[in-house]
């Protein structure tokens, strides 16, 4: 049986494949669940046109993702954090903080998309991030820890 994934199916392929699984596994399962469609010529057409809408979608995020990329990289950024005489924060900086310096210099960037090397930073000084803007663009940026 020939038939178009609609969502991701372990072990099986990942959503719009087009692939041949037995009668049983078809019929009872895939299809009733909505796992999957018969793989029809309208429906193999559909595929395309929506492949092809998905294309040109996502080359147009990936620009847009490329073109802050490079803004990112020219910023400097400054986090302010109340510290001992010996340079130990109180407490921790960590995504948000950093979130919500890159709001401050105008970039809209969400805190899940930041990922700081170590899992909080508790010592003044240069530390480095890197901010997923996109599946296929990772920018890397330094920032400064500074006490307030």
């Amino acid at each position: 049986m020939d038939i178009i994934l609609l969502q991701d199916v372990p072990n099986l392929g990942s959503k719009d494949d087009n692939v041949i699984v037995k009668n049983g596994y078809g019929r009872n399962y895939l299809i009733p669940q909505r796992l999957a469609i018969l793989a029809t010529s309208s429906a193999k057409k559909v595929l395309a046109e929506n492949q092809k809408q998905r294309a040109h979608k996502e080359t147009k995020l990936k620009d847009a993702a490329l073109r802050m990329a490079e803004k990112l990289k020219t910023i400097s950024i400054t986090i302010g954090a109340k510290t001992s005489t010996t340079g130990k924060i109180f407490g921790s900086v960590n995504n948000i903080q950093v979130s919500e310096a890159l709001r401050e210099q105008g970039f809209e960037i969400d805190r899940k998309q930041i990922i700081i090397k170590e899992d909080a930073i508790k010592e003044i000084g240069k530390h480095s991030a890197k901010v997923k803007l996109h599946r296929e663009v990772v920018v890397d940026f330094d920032f400064e820890v500074v006490a307030e």
